[in-house]
């Protein structure tokens, strides 16, 4: 996920686009790269592979300076990383250009831009950007309209942000289906992926709506919306300071992070999603002619990442109709094993460095190409050796149990059922439904956030517990599993979780006063089915903590069944609105007993040794 930043000044902005891009280290990269216009017109440029201290400790030794410049982080998609690929790119030493996104089209464009002369320096889809501006450039005499024009030809999803030594006083911005973000200082101007990289000089900011192009100079701004018009767009005060990206008001950072899930939700559908469909260029270079390939689905993981694979099963079968097999890669990288043609191997990691994950890629990777990973760290090893990729965009999370990787990995995944279901028939209502649910669920999260009081007063009736099980039946029993997951990780209660249907086959001997029960239940057809394991676990002297949605019915189940309502949603969508809860209560009983939430005893963030 690309960072972009840039700056329009009456002051060297070099320091300015250097902090901008520290601050966008999170979303991921594997070089950047830094542009301005120096006091004599001229085009300076330093890029580097690596991490943006490299390019820092570059700029230390050749100092640029400038009153107008972008500058970029860059995760690789249409070449390798090294520094020609790096952006910002330069076209005729005449047009700098950044670019967050992909161009679809920029196979048919290169050809196009070879014929009429341009030579390239990268293996990139932005270059073809730059080249189409610098064209519309010569042929118009204007940056503005150079871009207006430019972007018309492009289809899929970008931000760009483009200066030219032409006009040494002008930056020009434009998204479709990637963030970008306009600072409003006094007597300047910034843009960014992220309003984090700006904090340090405004806390004023305008987000740039789809399609929007900003004309942006010292001592103007313009904004034309899709249609060419001119539009005034609200500049919001930012409450975040500029230490936003640390614990902030947060005690713990699981709190933090678990409040950061709406925003993240958000992310990762930028830039993939244009007008309710899913760009299959998500998945990286040639992945239109991997997925037509697969026939079935084997998904490998472990731990929370093993529970969003166990979730993806019940999609891919019952929503895009792909058979789907899903182990514990610990188990799968030690056992003789058959894989069938044409099928997928998922990989799935927050980390990409979990040893055991990484160890049964390697080996499948002697039988077959077909490989994807979903990963949150895009520079990580599980990334770089599969054939396909698509990142989470969780952004990075210090605490150990994971929380926003996890939901986040839930929508990547339901990006993979939709590639894999309008290939098999999967109707374009039926997508665009999805992602309409998809698209909601941050209003919903905050409004079970606003309930965090009522789940913390649950969590406290938990503090002297020793032992709780969790329940839930279809798409829910993953989730159940996870809630058991982050109860043991940060409070270090025992607790298991099963499908409420076994729950006769043996673990209900163990239902007495001094066993909780967590039941969850979404309006999936299961709520009848669950409501009368509930009976059965009441009848034994049990107690119950319900989370269920609020159209089911549950006067008729007794005083010790304690029930706390979650919004209504489809049920394909409740894996990841119920996690929310199950998060809390965890977060909340851990704080209740004093353990170390952030570090809980013998755990590591990524398991990279077996």
């Amino acid at each position: 996920m690309c960072g972009i930043v840039g700056a329009v000044a009456e002051r060297n902005v070099t320091p300015i686009l250097l902090e901008g891009l520290r601050r966008l280290e999170y979303r991921g990269y594997d070089s950047a790269g830094i542009a301005v216009l120096d006091q004599d017109d001229c085009i300076r440029r330093v890029r580097r592979v690596g991490k943006v201290k490299e390019l820092s400790d570059a700029l230390e030794k050749n100092e640029i300076r400038g009153v107008l410049g972008v500058a970029h982080t860059r995760w690789a998609t249409h070449g390798e990383p090294n520094e020609k690929n790096a952006h910002p790119h330069v076209c005729n030493d005449s047009v700098v250009l950044v670019h967050n996104g992909i161009i679809e089209n920029h196979s048919a464009l290169r050809e196009q831009q070879s014929k009429a002369g341009f030579n390239f320096t990268s293996e990139t889809d932005t270059e073809v950007a730059a080249h189409q501006v610098e064209y519309y450039l010569k042929l118009r005499g204007n940056l503005l309209d150079a871009v207006r024009l430019a972007v018309a030809d492009f289809e899929g999803a970008y931000a760009l942000g483009v200066i030219s030594n032409s006009e040494n006083n002008r930056l020009v911005a434009t998204r479709k289906g990637s963030p970008l973000v306009v600072g409003v200082g006094i007597g300047e101007y910034f843009i960014a992926s992220d309003a984090a990289a700006l904090l340090p000089v405004t806390r004023r900011f305008i987000y740039l709506e789809e399609g929007d192009i900003a004309d942006i100079r010292t001592d103007a701004l313009v904004i034309y919306n899709d249609k060419g018009e001119v539009v005034e767009r609200e500049i919001k005060e930012s409450e975040l300071s500029a230490d936003a990206t640390a614990k902030g008001e947060y005690r713990h950072y699981m709190l933090k992070e678990i409040h950061e899930q709406p925003a993240r939700l958000i992310d990762i559908l930028e830039g993939r999603i244009v007008d309710g469909q899913l760009l299959d260029s998500a998945f990286g270079i040639g992945s239109e002619k991997i997925l037509d390939q697969v026939k079935a689905v084997q998904i490998i993981a472990c731990g929370t990442s093993y529970h969003a694979g166990l979730v993806a099963r019940y999609w891919l079968e019952a929503i895009a109709g792909v058979p789907c097999r899903v182990e514990v890669a610990s188990e799968y990288r030690y056992r003789k094993t058959v894989l069938m043609d044409d099928t997928l191997v998922v990989t799935i990691s927050q980390s990409g460095e979990t040893a055991d994950t990484l160890a049964a890629l390697r080996e499948i990777k002697q039988k077959t190409n077909l490989t994807l990973s979903v990963c949150n760290v895009p520079e990580s090893s599980l990334v770089r050796e599969s054939e396909l990729t698509l990142m989470t965009r969780a952004g990075p999370e210090i605490g150990v149990a994971s929380t926003k990787a996890f939901t986040t990995q839930l929508i990547a995944l339901l990006m993979l059922v939709v590639a894999l279901g309008k290939r098999r028939g999967l109707s374009e209502d039926k997508i665009k439904t999805l992602f309409q649910q998809v698209q909601s669920l941050p209003v919903l999260i905050e409004s079970i956030l606003q309930n965090k009081v009522a789940i913390e007063a649950w969590a406290e009736a938990f503090t002297e517990q020793k032992n709780a099980i969790f329940i839930g039946r279809g798409t829910l029993f993953p989730i159940a599993l996870e809630g058991a997951l982050k109860l043991k990780e940060i409070s270090y209660i025992h607790a298991d979780a099963y499908p409420a249907g076994e729950l006769k086959h043996g673990p209900i001997a163990l239902i007495d006063q001094d066993m909780p029960t967590i039941a969850i239940a979404s309006m999936d057809g299961y709520e009848g089915k669950i409501k009368s394991n509930i009976q059965e676990i009441l009848a034994r002297g049990g107690e119950v903590y319900l989370f269920a949605d609020e159209r089911m019915e549950v006067s008729d189940l007794g005083k010790n069944c304690h029930v706390m309502k979650i919004p209504a949603i489809d049920a394909e969508l409740a894996p990841v609105l119920f996690s929310i809860p199950l998060q809390l209560f965890s977060y909340f009983v851990a704080v209740h007993k004093g353990t170390d939430v952030d570090q809980p005893r013998n755990l590591a963030k990524s398991v990279t040794v077996e």
